[in-house]
């Protein structure tokens, strides 16, 4: 069986108070600071054992402070209980600061039937072989990745306009993603994948950071084996705020996430 860095750095356990109890690992770190899509998973996954429900179907979440490495408590409350969704709120707390707060609804997405209608497409970018490791690129380029791409295989198109978009053009990522350790994706995880690409800015613009401030995640579906697809844009940056909108797209072409995040760019 393959060891999961994801699960082991993501566990709860039952708080003796109540609630419930992790332990943040810096190997999810940008800089200092743990990445936002890995505190939401942590939140999530301790939502979902509150809820009942296995999937996050919406979830999201205002980052207050950042935390350090090392344990957490996570205070979880049903908000309201439901026959298809359990609505769930969620505080991660660490010391005497409460350090994000999520909001989130759950269920089971393979119990869902209904219309069905979808006119997005995913992108047309040559298969993972025929694309190049982001963390090479950034390599040659003379940067330092972050701890927390250690996690992951990202992939970039040969030629990708990353980080070089024409003047009106919106920044603008796409790419391949799994985990380094062969971890298959799932509905959790999903909200890790929303928050793994480099902001679409990186490289455009001289940003020596670029905080979330609030993250937003729709899970449409749990992802096949396999690969995702995501790709990320802005189009609206104003007075250092920028919005990215994302979409994640399984190995069988199925859109299985679409993400919304505010960021602040901070300049070096």
């Amino acid at each position: 069986m393959t060891h999961s860095a994801f699960d082991d750095d993501t566990a709860i356990h039952p708080a003796p108070s109540g609630g419930w109890q992790a332990h943040l690992r810096s190997r999810w770190n940008v800089g200092n600071n743990p990445n936002g899509g890995y505190l939401l998973a942590v939140a999530v996954k301790a939502m979902a054992a509150e809820a009942g429900r296995p999937d996050p179907v919406s979830v999201t979440a205002h980052y207050l402070s950042p935390p350090t490495e090392g344990p957490v408590s996570i205070r979880t409350q049903v908000v309201k209980p439901g026959r298809t969704f359990v609505t769930v709120m969620a505080e991660l707390v660490q010391g005497d600061r409460e350090r994000v707060r999520v909001l989130g609804a759950f269920g089971d997405l393979t119990e869902r039937r209904g219309p069905t209608r979808v006119s997005a497409r995913p992108p047309d970018v040559p298969p993972p072989d025929q694309c190049v490791s982001l963390r090479e690129l950034t390599e040659k380029a003379g940067r330092q990745a972050p701890e927390v791409m250690n996690r992951f295989d990202l992939r970039l198109p040969p030629g990708s306009p990353w980080g070089r978009p024409s003047e009106g053009d919106p920044f603008e990522i796409t790419g391949w993603i799994r985990f380094k350790d062969g971890t298959e994706p799932t509905s959790v995880s999903s909200v890790v994948f929303a928050d793994a690409f480099p902001p679409t800015l990186l490289g455009s613009v001289a940003a020596g950071w670029v905080p979330t401030i609030e993250l937003t995640v729709h899970v449409r579906a749990r992802p096949a084996p396999g690969w995702l697809l995501g790709t990320f844009r802005t189009r609206v940056l104003v007075d250092g705020l920028m919005e990215e909108d994302g979409e994640l797209w399984d190995s069988e072409r199925r859109p299985v996430a679409l993400s919304r995040q505010l960021a602040m760019v901070l300049t070096r």
